[in-house]
């Protein structure tokens, strides 16, 4: 089988950490943001993976080499001259995904659940239409597009409702397909939207299904969203009693949600938790309260400092009783001085920081 991951451009969403990585490649769980995707489409068997960016992908074809050896599976770049959109992308790629009449699947590299790929594909094959939408509910209907299916019909969508003002559903597309190859006759290779050209030409000829996605889903794209996934993502792993997760009864661990890495060192009487992930080689002092963050490679957060809801950089530091909170985001190589607070800024790559940022801010 094959797959199109649609990475896209330079990953604007997630800066200041994009400046040092592409999207991609940040880690999130402790393992890259492709990694999770990678292993979920070779454990259904894709041998076939094509990702489409629209920017230089010379950075990732290292990381990726190594994952083409691991998990047995091809991995190829096709690289879009102008941003194609998110329907453009797939008729580039024709080549590869056109190449025989098995099905394909598509998602977008920010998306983080539990991946249903063999369960889609079977789903798909049964109803032996042209393409199978996953869909998540929401509490919110009214925020996004959502997907009304034929009365007659428990799967086959008959439209999509653009934030509806009235309750008409409550399915909003998850950005995870399996479509045939013969959708690659609906596309043009130009600038074109899957979501608003594609698949409304595929529902007016009865070709769309929907695929119910069972647990957690978020869009990791932003700060927030990467925080509020990463504690979607923990829970999850608790639930299974994955081998990931700290043990509980660790002295440290504090309501439980934390994966820690065994090169990380913890100093004495820290509180950590719930849904903190802590990444290789990070060194934390005594004293330290972490409660909803992420710590990225070779980060130090020293005695009595305090952090919520927050993404501290690869190699940053955190001084002293430094109080960090409100979706704050350090790029590569921050210094955040002794006591001072953050709320809501997002710091560039080696930037030091030594007076308070009182209110939500970039600092370049």
């Amino acid at each position: 089988m094959k797959a199109l991951i649609l990475v896209g451009g330079f990953g604007t969403r997630l800066r200041p950490l994009t400046l040092t990585l592409p999207k991609p490649l940040v880690e999130f769980g402790n393992k890259p943001m492709i990694l999770h995707q990678i292993q979920a489409l070779a454990a259904a068997g894709v041998t076939d993976i094509v990702l489409a960016v629209n920017y230089r992908p010379e950075i990732m074809t290292a990381a990726l080499k190594k994952y083409e050896q691991e998990y047995n599976v091809r991995i190829e770049f096709s690289v879009e001259t102008e941003p194609l959109g998110t329907a453009g992308p797939l008729k580039l790629a024709e080549k590869i995904l056109g190449k025989d009449d098995t099905p394909f699947f598509v998602l977008n590299s920010d998306v983080i659940c539990e991946y249903p790929f063999q369960q889609l594909a079977d789903f798909h094959k049964a109803h032996g239409d042209e393409g199978t939408i996953v869909v998540t509910k929401v509490e919110e209907p009214s925020k996004y597009g959502v997907i009304v299916h034929k009365p007659s019909h428990p799967s086959r969508i008959d439209r999509f409702v653009e934030k509806p003002v009235e309750f008409v559903g409550n399915r909003i597309n998850a950005g995870i397909y399996i479509l045939n190859p013969s959708v690659l006759k609906r596309i043009d290779l130009r600038p074109t939207s899957i979501e608003q050209e594609t698949f409304p030409s595929m529902t007016k000829d009865g070709q769309l299904h929907s695929f119910d996605l069972e647990g957690f889903w978020m869009d990791v794209g932003q700060p927030k969203d990467f925080l509020s996934g990463t504690c979607l993502y923990l829970s999850s792993l608790t639930r299974k009693g994955d081998k990931q997760l700290t043990p509980a009864s660790e002295p440290y661990v504090y309501g439980g949600n934390v994966m820690t890495d065994p090169s990380a060192k913890i100093g004495a009487n820290c509180r950590i938790g719930p849904n903190v992930v802590i990444g290789p080689n990070v060194v934390i002092g005594d004293g330290v309260r972490l409660q909803r963050c992420v710590l990225l490679q070779g980060s130090k957060v020293k005695e009595h400092a305090w952090i919520k809801s927050t993404i501290v950089g690869w190699n940053s530091t955190v001084g002293r009783w430094a109080r960090l909170e409100n979706v704050s985001v350090l790029g590569d190589d921050v210094t955040i001085g002794d006591e001072v607070y953050v709320n809501g800024g997002s710091i560039l790559p080696h930037k030091s920081i030594k007076q308070n940022v009182e209110v939500p801010a970039i600092i370049m």
